[in-house]
């Protein structure tokens, strides 16, 4: 008697590898051609992705990219924390430029929310390490450490609260109190008032709970139904919470992993893990950036990149520090996240420069190191080691094969998987979705 196995869905996970700004969005809105699902698992609206489709350009903090292709389902998991209004307003933005969005958009239950408080928070703690002398971490002030803070103290108002108007109200006094307190007596900020909390998010959850679901029962589903789904993470590697630049990191788990928890899905249903990096390293905000160049003087190649790259954050606006390409911090992120591809972007942003650096390792105490160390405090004080390579005039903007390149570009690329022991798949070459270059199909990949 012959069996006829069924077809299960494959599922790709997309990561930054450096500090986020890597380009995840265009990669995951192009890789969802393969897709029918697409799924975001940690983060909040302090995430920014940026898609250019036939020269439109639209800007992304919570839906999943995968909402710019018709048809494709939209999931935010349980790892997220919400901003109701946000999203809201997210979801307008997008009806406003004939994207339909409501078919389409699943919101997991379990989600914690963004409050006022939580921002109010945000901003006075940041404005008192200021004050103190205290480096500031850079936060976006958004909210997002402390309403995960709450969501780990078992305190969290979740969405599914928002279903309930006396169960909420009741959480919410509670909280309130609690954060007003912190407020007025530690970080002399004016105390939020409960009404106006209460009567927006009652008048919000009526446009939400449309979109209320069990994620993890529909990824499931999908899944067994034969659908490909990938999953979307916000920031980068080297700000996750547990790996990255302790302490000048995100809240949440960047890493592939997460992909898992942060959904509500087995990690045997984490088939691919592809790796976005820039063809050099940006970081916004406070923090270590070892590679970082002077890129605030024109004429210097840390210019070059920050004014053609256009490095601003999408969410505040912040220009970003510019640096050469770190080999031992994407060899951390391949350890971390178990890369299977890189995806290598920006490649086009290089062309001009007659010189590249390439960072291989560092010296730390003497040492010769060759992986980036977890911390700030140990990355402060690394020495970097350059290899320096001949840079290219040639363009390669909008290229979309590999022989097409400049020669010494694809000599930049091929150094670049030599020194960090990871396949180079994908490379892009403009924010367009269609100059990619494809070099192994995630989705095809055995």
């Amino acid at each position: 008697m012959s069996v006829i196995a069924k077809k299960v869905g494959r599922n790709v996970v997309v990561v930054g590898t450096q500090w986020g700004d890597e380009g995840k969005g265009k990669l995951v809105d192009w890789l969802t051609e393969s897709a029918q699902g697409v799924v975001r698992f940690q983060g909040g609206h302090n995430a920014g992705h940026t898609l250019v489709i036939n020269g439109v350009k639209t800007a992304l903090n919570l839906i999943p990219s995968g909402i710019m292709r018709p048809g494709v389902k939209c999931y935010i998991g349980n790892g997220v924390v919400l901003d109701s209004t946000h999203l809201l307003k997210e979801i307008a933005g997008l009806e406003a430029v004939g994207v339909e969005v409501r078919s389409r958009l699943f919101v997991s239950e379990a989600c914690p929310l963004i409050l006022p408080f939580h921002a109010a928070l945000d901003v006075a703690r940041e404005a008192k390490r200021g004050n103190g002398g205290v480096e500031k971490i850079g936060t976006t002030g958004k909210g997002i450490g402390p309403a995960y803070e709450d969501k780990i103290a078992r305190r969290a108002l979740r969405v599914q609260d928002l279903k309930h108007p006396e169960r909420f109200a009741t959480k919410l006094r509670e909280l309130l109190s609690l954060h007003n307190h912190v407020l007025t007596t530690y970080l002399d900020a004016p105390a939020l008032e409960f009404q106006p909390i209460y009567d927006a998010a009652m008048q919000q959850a009526e446009a939400i709970k449309p979109f209320m679901a069990d994620v993890s029962r529909e990824l499931n589903a999908a899944h067994l139904a034969g659908e490909n789904l990938l999953f979307e993470g916000a920031q980068g590697t080297l700000l996750d919470v547990d790996h990255g630049t302790y302490p000048f990191v995100t809240s949440s788990n960047c890493v592939a992993g997460n992909a898992a928890a942060g959904s509500g899905v087995g990690p045997n249903l984490l088939h691919y893990m592809l790796g976005i990096t820039k063809a050099y390293c940006t970081r916004v905000g406070g923090g270590p950036f070892p590679t970082e160049l002077d890129w605030e003087t024109q004429g210097t190649p840390g210019y070059h990149m920050s004014t053609v790259g256009a490095e601003r954050g999408v969410v505040t606006g912040r220009y970003r520090r510019c640096g050469w390409f770190d080999a031992a911090l994407l060899k951390r992120s391949a350890q971390v996240n178990g890369i299977t591809g890189l995806c290598i972007t920006k490649l086009d942003v290089l062309d001009g420069l007659t010189e590249l650096k390439l960072c291989v390792g560092y010296k730390l105490d003497g040492e010769t190191i060759d992986l980036l160390p977890m911390g700030a405090d140990d990355i402060e004080r690394c020495e970097p080691i350059y290899e320096t390579m001949a840079g290219w005039s040639e363009s390669s903007v909008g290229v979309t094969e590999y022989a097409k390149l400049p020669v010494n570009a694809k000599l930049y690329l091929e150094r670049i998987a030599a020194v960090t022991g990871v396949p180079i798949h994908v490379i892009s070459t403009s924010p367009d979705r269609d100059h990619t270059i494809l070099m192994t199909d995630p989705y095809k990949v055995s």
